[in-house]
């Protein structure tokens, strides 16, 4: 395991161009923002005001994982899944927060095929995040890294 997987970085509060960043739309502006700052580990970075209170919250976990959200009319269907790096460490007492805090849909931690262990939280809006972790050493699965690799290697030409 080196040091990428298992010292999480620290909170930044630095404003910064965002390479990319996801926009919610939901029903209760309050109640997200409580469910990711007091339910996950997001901080509340800053919020923008409108004439009958915010219209934006700007979230953010780690540098370059940033969440605005917007009050609005949540979108029905489709259905996609956001994903964050996290430390091994973290997952279980993420999990453990969410759960008490209430409010959202919490799975796992649980290991995947594809040699990570994973988190899947569902917001009160019905948006999925997943915090994603690398598994330790002597946990992977080795003939699965290995296959990868070499499909790398193929599709590389090297």
């Amino acid at each position: 395991m080196n040091a990428n997987d298992t010292i999480p970085p620290e909170i930044t509060r630095d404003i910064y161009g965002m390479p990319m960043f996801v926009t919610l739309t939901v029903a209760d502006l309050d109640r997200s923002v409580d469910w990711y700052v007091n339910g996950l580990d997001f901080i509340s970075l800053f919020t923008i005001p409108g004439p009958h209170g915010p219209v934006l919250v700007h979230l953010r976990r780690w540098r370059y994982q940033d969440i605005l959200i917007r009050q609005g009319e949540a979108p029905t269907g489709g259905d996609w899944t956001v994903s964050v790096m996290a430390t091994i460490d973290q997952l279980d007492e993420i999990a453990a927060r969410a759960r008490a805090h209430g409010g959202g849909v919490v799975e796992g931690p649980f290991d995947t095929p594809w040699n990570t262990r994973d988190l899947k939280v569902t917001d009160p809006d019905g948006y999925t995040l997943v915090y994603t972790a690398r598994r330790p050493e002597g946990t992977r699965d080795e003939k699965f890294s290995a296959m990868i690799q070499e499909q790398a290697r193929e599709q590389l030409g090297r």
